[in-house]
C-alpha cells in the first residue's frame, strides 16, 4: 500500500501561504505568471517535503533526487520551495522577484540560485533535461557499482519533472519522452499540470489529443489524478500516484494532475489573464480572503510554519549522513572507482597522448574525429556518447562497446550500461538529452548530426551555451563543395550561425 499522505496543520498552513506569496511577488513587480505557481504550490510542496531526497544545506550532493521546473515561466512554483526548504532563498529574494540582480529571476537559472538544477526557459526543454539526467544516473550506475541491482546503489536517484500543457506541445519533450519509453527509463517521473490553459486561451483551440494514450503508447505508465469537487489539487490521491509511480521498475512515469489555474482566485481562476498577468489589488485581497488569511497584510509567512517547512534540513542532513557512511565502504571495497569519481568531480582527466594528424594527410576530418573519440573514450571511461541515426556516417560509435538499452532489449549488443547511445532522429531532443547528462555531473557526452541539422538543436544547443556545460557536438560531413547534394547539405550560413551563439 502507498505511504499516507500524513499531513500536518502546519503543512496545510505552508500551502496556503505559499499561494499568497505566488500572488503577492507578481503583484509588486507587476508582471509575471501567477497562476500555475498559486495552483501548483501543494504539488511542489509536496515533492519537496514528503518524496524528493535533498539536503538544502548542500545542493550539489551527489545522493540527492533531481527537480525540474519545465514550465520555467512559473518559477515562483520553485522558489518559493527553496525559501521554505532553507536554500538560501529569502523573503527579500521572492519581494525583489523578476527584478535585476535578484536570486529570482522571471525564469530559474542554472549556477544562478541554489537548487536549480537547469535553465528551462523554451517549454520542453525541462521534459527532455529530465531525460538526459534519468540516463546518466543509470550510466553511472554502471560505471561505478555495476554488481548492485539498478535502483539500490549509492548512485540511484530519480529526476522529478514538473510540467505543462505548453511543454507537452513542443516537439521536443514528444522526441525525448519517446526515446525514454525505448530506455524504460524508471527512475524519471512526470506530473504534467493539466490545467487547460494557456496564453490564448483554452488549449483547445490546438491541443485536443489524448495526451495518456500517447504517452502509454510511447511506453509510459500513465497516472490520472482529477481535482477535487471545489478545484483544489486531490493531494492524497497525488501522494499515491506519486507512491506508484516511484514503485515502478520496467517505465518512466506520467501522472497527469488535472488543475484549476490560479485557485482558490474568486474572479481568475481558470483565466488565461492568470497565466501571464498580475491578477490586481482587489484579486489578490480577494484570493486571500478566499484562504483565510489577511487581505491587507503582504508577504506573509508565520515564524512556525516557516521553522516547521524548514524541518526538511534536518532531514535532508539525516539522509546525506547515512548516504555518507555508505559512501565510505563503498570506496574503501573499490579504491580504483573512487579514485575514478575523485578525479572526475575534480575535473581532471588522465594524461593523454592522443593521436596526431600531419599535415598532408589525405584524411578526412570525421575520421580523424572518430579516432580521438576512440582514443579518449580508451582512457576516460566516463566518455560515452552517440548519434543521431548517423553513427557509421559521422564515426561517433565507440568500438567494442556496448549500446546503451534496457536489459530487456532484444537489440544486438544491447546493455543497459552500454556506452552508445542511439538517439534516433531525434537532433533537438539529442542536444537537450546531452544537456541533462552534463547537467547530471559526472559524465561526458558527446552527439552527432550533419551540420546542417544542427538547425534542429539550435534551441538546446544556445541553452548548453548559456548553462556553459561541457558537451560535444560532432558535425560533420555537410560542406559547401556538396554541389551534387544541393542545399539540403550545403551549410552557407550555419557555421556563422552557430558562432553568433556566446559562448
Amino acid at each position: 500500500m502507498p505511504a499516507a499522505l500524513n499531513f500536518t496543520e502546519n503543512d496545510y498552513r505552508a500551502i496556503t501561504y505559499s499561494r499568497a506569496l505566488a500572488a503577492d511577488a507578481v503583484q509588486k513587480v507587476g508582471n509575471g505568471h501567477p497562476g500555475t505557481a498559486m495552483a501548483l504550490a501543494p504539488v511542489a510542496y509536496l515533492l519537496f517535503q514528503k518524496h524528493i531526497r535533498h539536503n538544502p544545506a548542500s545542493p550539489h550532493w551527489l545522493g540527492r533526487d533531481r527537480f525540474i521546473l519545465s514550465c520555467g515561466h512559473s518559477s515562483l512554483t520553485l522558489y518559493i520551495q527553496l525559501f521554505l526548504s532553507g536554500y538560501g532563498v529569502e523573503m527579500t529574494d521572492l519581494q525583489n522577484f523578476r527584478t535585476w540582480g535578484a536570486l529570482t529571476p522571471g525564469h530559474p537559472e542554472f549556477g544562478h540560485t541554489a537548487g536549480v538544477e537547469t535553465t528551462t526557459g523554451p517549454l520542453g526543454q525541462g521534459v527532455a533535461n529530465g531525460v538526459g539526467m534519468a540516463m546518466a544516473a543509470r550510466y553511472t550506475h554502471g560505471l561505478l557499482e555495476p554488481e548492485t541491482p539498478l535502483t539500490q546503489g549509492l548512485f540511484d536517484h530519480r529526476v522529478y519533472v514538473l510540467c505543462s500543457d505548453g511543454d507537452l506541445q513542443e516537439g521536443v519533450s514528444a522526441e525525448a519522452s519517446s526515446l525514454a519509453g525505448t530506455q524504460e527509463l524508471s527512475n524519471l517521473i512526470v506530473i504534467y499540470d493539466d490545467n487547460r490553459i494557456s496564453i490564448e486561451g483554452d488549449t483547445h483551440v490546438a491541443f485536443t489529443e489524448d495526451v495518456s494514450a500517447r504517452y502509454r503508447a510511447y511506453g509510459w505508465d500513465v497516472y490520472e489524478v482529477d481535482q477535487l469537487a471545489d478545484g483544489n489539487v486531490d493531494l492524497t490521491a497525488l501522494n499515491v500516484a506519486i507512491e506508484s509511480a516511484k514503485a515502478s521498475t520496467s517505465a518512466p512515469s506520467l501522472i497527469r494532475l488535472k488543475t484549476v489555474i490560479a485557485w482558490p482566485a474568486p474572479a481568475a481562476r481558470g483565466t488565461a489573464k492568470s497565466h501571464g498577468s498580475a491578477l490586481g489589488a482587489e484579486e489578490v485581497a480577494a484570493t486571500k480572503v478566499e484562504l483565510g488569511l489577511n487581505p491587507d497584510e503582504s508577504f506573509a509567512m508565520p515564524a512556525d510554519v516557516l521553522e516547521h517547512a524548514r524541518g526538511v534540513k534536518s532531514r535532508g542532513g539525516e539522509l546525506q549522513a547515512l548516504w555518507q557512511q555508505d559512501f565510505e565502504k563503498w570506496s574503501a571495497a573499490h579504491p580504483e572507482r573512487a579514485h575514478l569519481l575523485s578525479r572526475i568531480l575534480s575535473h581532471k582527466v588522465p594524461d593523454l597522448d592522443p593521436p596526431a594528424f600531419p599535415a598532408g594527410k589525405d584524411l578526412s576530418t570525421r575520421k580523424a574525429s572518430g579516432d580521438v573519440i576512440q582514443y579518449l573514450a580508451s582512457v576516460m571511461p566516463e566518455i560515452w556518447g552517440g548519434s543521431a541515426d548517423l553513427a557509421d556516417s559521422n564515426n561517433t560509435t565507440i568500438e567494442g562497446s556496448h549500446s546503451f538499452l534496457p536489459s530487456t532489449s532484444q537489440m544486438k549488443n544491447a546493455h543497459p550500461y552500454g556506452r552508445v547511445i542511439h538517439f534516433g532522429i531525434r537532433e533537438h531532443a539529442m542536444g537537450a538529452i546531452l544537456n541533462g547528462i552534463a547537467l547530471h555531473g559526472i559524465t561526458r557526452s558527446f552527439a552527432g548530426t550533419f551540420l546542417v541539422f544542427s538547425d534542429y538543436m539550435r534551441g538546446s544547443v544556445r541553452l548548453s551555451a548559456l548553462m556553459n556545460l561541457p558537451v560535444t557536438y560532432v558535425w560533420s560531413h555537410d560542406s559547401i563543395g556538396l554541389g551534387e547534394d544541393g542545399p539540403t547539405h550545403q551549410p552557407v550560413e550555419h557555421a556563422a550561425a552557430l558562432r553568433a551563439i556566446p559562448n
